[in-house]
């Protein structure tokens, strides 16, 4: 009865109704005791973290947000009190905030600290976390380890080889041709991973990384694979250790030029759904790719709990996905666009993620589309100059409700102005009924901002609105 006259109260809006709906059927779940309020630290302080943390301020059942180190955007839209102070490479000082303030949910957003095994230090103080141990983002942490899973488990990825050796790795180039990838086997950013499309690119690469150390400790081994032709998508699965769900479709831009053209970056801009993966690829990838590895991982003594990102080629000869690579958190900037389409309550849904408990979960997600176009300094993902000022951030979000802008690397300065402190720097987010007005709103939305030391790619979406 209450739910019929609050309906009737908010007229013809079915998503108001829904998001009024929802936090009253939340609130009378907490009246009955059958669900829980929570107090959430998001681990990180980028363009991902931000997405959550506006995520779980939707959430009914948080009481509070705190994100750990945080950034200037996150902290002034109000999404979450940001603690600039904590160490989140010390373990034990993340355990103490969590205890001093009640934390009932970490979610570990980047992946040094997952590597270093924050997780695992959470878990054993019994704070429950939304992330995979060390042991389990070795999927991410070591290419090499990833490959190897999937030759054991029957999984679908690249022919490829591992090597220490230079001149080894350039004899087995030689061999197999161009175009061919070199990968770091480490963590390097983003940017350890090399399309040579000339034998005396993939040359260069092996020296870079074998014999210059451009990427330290993650390229002093590498992975050698094959070129696959295909389309490029990104597949979100939830684990709770033994059981995975899918998240909604999103596919990102790689590359740091029109037309997906230069280097590989962390991500010039991403759209969910990706027309790409469709509902009977969907399966596919689950039966074939996730699965496999989450009863891998189980088998090999360390069960996945957390977000696995598998980075998928959609092969062009076969129409089939292979596994490219494994990420062990949400994508950014994918995580911006998919956050933007949940309306379940995220932190309900990733506490039973953390206590094994997802075959109790379902997703909503928003009708229509979501895209996000990144905004770099100038010379990323190479160098590029820090502090410069930007302007006009708080009106670009008014123009349209649907627009919200994500922080990934700003700060204020001493007149209380945003300046860019990083490479990608913000994430300019829209919903649409489709993804043309999702892209429409973004880009209208980035001409208000005033940056001329920023840069953007203009054609983000190409490939599913050419269709």
């Amino acid at each position: 009865m209450a739910l019929a006259v609050i309906g009737a109260s908010v007229g013809a809006d079915p998503l108001l109704f829904s998001t009024v709906s929802l936090k009253i059927m939340v609130l009378l779940l907490f009246l009955i005791g059958l669900a829980e309020r929570v107090v959430v630290l998001v681990v990180g302080g980028g363009g991902r973290e931000h997405a959550l943390c506006n995520a779980l301020q939707r959430s009914p059942s948080c009481d509070a947000i705190f994100c750990a180190p945080g950034n200037a955007g996150i902290s002034n839209s109000g999404d979450a009190t940001c603690i600039s102070d904590l160490d989140i490479s010390d373990n034990s000082a993340v355990i103490s905030f969590c205890r001093k303030w009640g934390v009932g949910l970490v979610v570990v957003g980047p992946e040094a600290p997952l590597v270093a095994g924050l997780a695992n230090e959470l878990v054993k103080a019994g704070i429950p976390t939304f992330g995979p141990s060390s042991e389990a983002a070795a999927l991410e942490g070591s290419k090499n380890f990833m490959k190897q899973l999937c030759d054991k488990y029957g999984i679908p990825t690249a022919k490829y080889q591992t090597f220490t050796d230079p001149s080894a790795a350039k004899a087995y180039i030689k061999r197999e041709g161009s175009p061919i990838v070199i990968k770091a086997d480490g963590l390097a950013a983003g940017k350890g991973v090399i399309v040579a499309m000339t034998l005396e690119e993939a040359y260069e690469a092996v020296d870079s990384m074998l014999v210059k150390g451009t990427f330290g400790s993650a390229g002093c081994r590498v992975i050698i694979e094959e070129f696959l032709e295909g389309e490029e998508a990104s597949f979100f699965a939830l684990v709770d250790g033994e059981n995975a769900m899918p998240l909604e479709s999103a596919q990102d831009h790689k590359r740091v030029g029109e037309n997906d053209t230069g280097p590989n970056t962390g991500g010039m801009g991403a759209y969910s759904p990706a027309p790409v993966l469709t509902k009977e690829l969907e399966s596919l990838v689950m039966e074939s790719i996730i699965f496999p590895t989450v009863k891998g991982m189980s088998k090999e003594g360390c069960k996945f709990v957390g977000v696995l990102y598998a980075g998928l080629m959609i092969e062009k000869k076969s129409g089939l996905p292979k596994l490219i690579e494994y990420n062990v958190r949400f994508g950014d900037p994918e995580c911006q666009v998919l956050m933007v389409r949940l309306e379940s309550d995220l932190a309900q849904v990733l506490l039973a993620a953390s206590r094994g408990e997802l075959n109790n979960v379902s997703l909503k997600w928003s009708p229509g589309s979501a895209m996000v176009v990144v905004m770099a300094s100038k010379g990323y993902p190479g160098s590029y100059k820090k502090g410069t000022v930007i302007r006009n951030v708080e009106e670009a979000e008014l123009v349209a409700p649907q627009v919200k802008i994500f922080h990934a690397g700003t700060a204020l300065d001493a007149d209380s102005n945003y300046i860019a402190t990083g490479g990608r720097v913000l994430g300019i987010t829209s919903k649409g009924e489709d993804l043309a007005e999702a892209r429409d709103r973004a880009y209208q939305a980035i001409e208000v901002i005033n940056w001329p030391e920023g840069f953007f790619r203009r054609d983000i979406g190409w490939r599913a609105l050419r269709k």
